[in-house]
């Protein structure tokens, strides 16, 4: 084993460890093991992300991205390579499966998408969007040996969007958007950054059940913040759900439901849709 390669070993298993995966086989610390992430950051030196700014890396040496944090993927603007510990959360929540079709909302330089295209397998096949017309070439060069991976440049929260098994969506919106929920398969699962006007907001997991009703089961999975996803916000909707944020009670929701008026139980309602405190 080369020297890069112990460190991506490592980072893998403390990765894994810290979100409380113990198996050794994991499929997703296989994933993290096996997936370069130079390749998608690109050439250092880097700037890592702090609650303070921005702290460049004293070297280019790729050892130096195989730590807990975020890296930004452009010299001018907030769009980062998010931090591993939240996706492998994610993405555990998520229970991909062999042979699934995911949607990846927000694909960036293809990271991400790539350890999605490695959990699905080359029987599956992953469907990456990316609005920034740069991000979205780098992605293509960088998933160009992915074979099922196909990268669009264009909006995911415009249709159309072909059927899938699980959404993952990287960047921030105000609602689940009714394009996702109706992309959805019967028991698939769509995981986003429901976030607020200011500050952060939450991973919310959101499974369609399988009668193909308008109500479907959904929990918080932790805290997060993230760019805003073009197209997903709306303004009125954030204020509230800054207010529900503040309240709190994130771990109370259990379902959300379309095309209804919101009762008693509602956590926050938007437009159209709304978070209830009782299971479907």
């Amino acid at each position: 084993m080369n020297r890069l390669q112990s460190f991506r070993e490592l980072f893998a298993n403390l990765t894994a460890a810290r979100v409380g995966i113990t198996d050794p086989d994991s499929r997703l610390r296989a994933a993290f093991a096996s997936t370069p992430r130079e390749r998608f950051i690109g050439p250092g030196p880097w700037r890592i992300f702090t609650p303070s700014g921005y702290v460049e890396t004293v070297c280019d040496d790729p050892a130096m991205l195989y730590q807990d944090v975020v890296v930004a993927l452009t010299s001018d603007s907030p769009i980062n390579n998010g931090q591993p510990t939240l996706h492998a959360t994610c993405l555990e929540a998520l229970k991909i499966l062999d042979g699934e079709t995911i949607i990846h909302v927000g694909a960036g330089t293809g990271y991400y998408t790539a350890i999605l295209a490695q959990l699905t397998g080359e029987n599956g096949s992953v469907f990456a969007y990316e609005i920034e017309p740069d991000l979205a070439l780098r992605a293509t060069t960088n998933l160009v040996d992915r074979p099922n991976v196909t990268v669009y440049a264009r909006s995911g929260v415009e249709g159309p969007l072909p059927d899938c098994d699980v959404i993952y969506v990287s960047a921030g919106a105000t609602e689940p958007m009714a394009v996702w929920l109706d992309a959805l398969r019967p028991g698939g699962r769509l995981l986003f950054p429901l976030t607020p006007a200011k500050g952060y907001g939450g991973m919310l997991l959101v499974t369609r059940g399988s009668s193909g009703d308008s109500a479907y089961s959904a929990r918080f999975l932790s805290q997060a913040m993230f760019i805003p996803c073009t197209g997903a916000r709306d303004e009125d909707t954030a204020q509230k759900l800054s207010d529900a944020f503040q309240r709190g009670h994130l771990g109370e929701v259990r379902s959300l439901y379309r095309h209804s008026a919101p009762d008693e139980t509602c956590w926050c309602a938007g437009r159209d849709w709304w978070l209830s405190k009782s299971p479907r």
